[in-house]
């Protein structure tokens, strides 16, 4: 696994590749920060962002939906470095500093991202999952630390969501209605019994689901069933999210976050973006329709 580009963020996140771009989108939360690599030029720009951004996606209309601290936002980066932007739905959060975190569209289009308390010391579960669809946020679950983790399987039939707070460890499966609705929650991975805590994740073409392993600088792909299949080495400790991408979807871009102090043999990588070929095919992202 190599890294990208000379860039490192002080929390990257929410990697989305656009197929009609071919470039890689993600973001520097604490940073404020969105990023765009084109691999054919291997050119790297970036805006900033009026907020710490939690978690990005495309729109179906051009630009980007963006999840962050005082609720969505639309963000429209220009090629001369200008980024158009408006927020087009506030958040209620339930108590003060919090911000978006982890969050991605589903296979039909709509958005979907949670929220949390930015001081993960104090272990609130003030955190909720939260819905858009374009007629208003819809709080859809609630009770989380740090949700995190969200996924979808192939069929749109599957949602996958964690709590990646030390507490918690838990990635559960839900059942998920066509009208977007979860249920049947139940534990599809006990995170205690695999190395690194559960960050941001990607499911691949065959239904398996990819997630860092924060703080074990492992990637880990489990089936469908919950069984481990296998895990990648990253470089560094603290591997944040995974997406695939270019142009047949065969690779693995993984962002990463620099702590205030990492290991000196890091010291070079901590934060970089990171693409291997793992040997499996991933999805493209469905794009944000109200």
């Amino acid at each position: 696994m190599k890294p990208v580009s000379d860039l490192r963020d002080q929390v990257g996140e929410s990697p989305v590749w656009s197929p009609a771009e071919q470039v890689l989108w993600w973001v520097d939360i604490d940073g404020r920060w969105l990023h765009r690599h084109h691999p054919a030029t291997a050119r790297t720009q970036s805006w900033a962002t009026p907020e710490r951004t939690g978690c990005i996606a495309l729109h179906a209309q051009g630009g980007l939906l963006a999840a962050m601290e005082t609720g969505l936002w639309r963000l429209q980066p220009q090629d001369d470095g200008t980024m158009d932007t408006a927020r087009i739905e506030v958040v209620e959060h339930a108590h003060e500093n919090m911000r978006f975190n982890d969050g991605r569209t589903d296979r039909a289009g709509r958005f979907w991202a949670g929220t949390m308390v930015r001081d993960m010391s104090l272990a609130s579960d003030a955190g909720a999952l939260y819905r858009y669809d374009g007629r208003g946020l819809v709080k859809v679950l609630e009770g989380f630390i740090t949700p995190n983790g969200l996924g979808f399987s192939p069929d749109n039939r599957t949602m996958y969501l964690s709590d990646s707070h030390p507490s918690v460890q838990k990635v559960w499966a839900f059942d998920l209605d066509e009208d977007g609705t979860p249920s049947n929650r139940r534990e599809f991975i006990d995170f205690t019994q695999h190395p690194g805590r559960p960050d941001g994740a990607a499911v691949d073409a065959e239904g398996a689901y990819w997630i860092c392993a924060n703080d074990a600088g492992l990637v880990h792909r489990f089936l469908p069933d919950g069984r481990l299949d296998r895990s990648i080495a990253v470089p560094v400790a603290k591997p944040a999210m995974c997406a695939f991408g270019g142009a047949a979807l065969d690779e693995l871009y993984v962002t990463s976050i620099r702590p205030a102090t990492p290991p000196p043999e890091q010291a070079t990588l901590a934060g970089a973006l990171f693409v291997d070929r793992p040997g499996a095919k991933g999805l493209p992202e469905a794009p944000y329709r109200a």
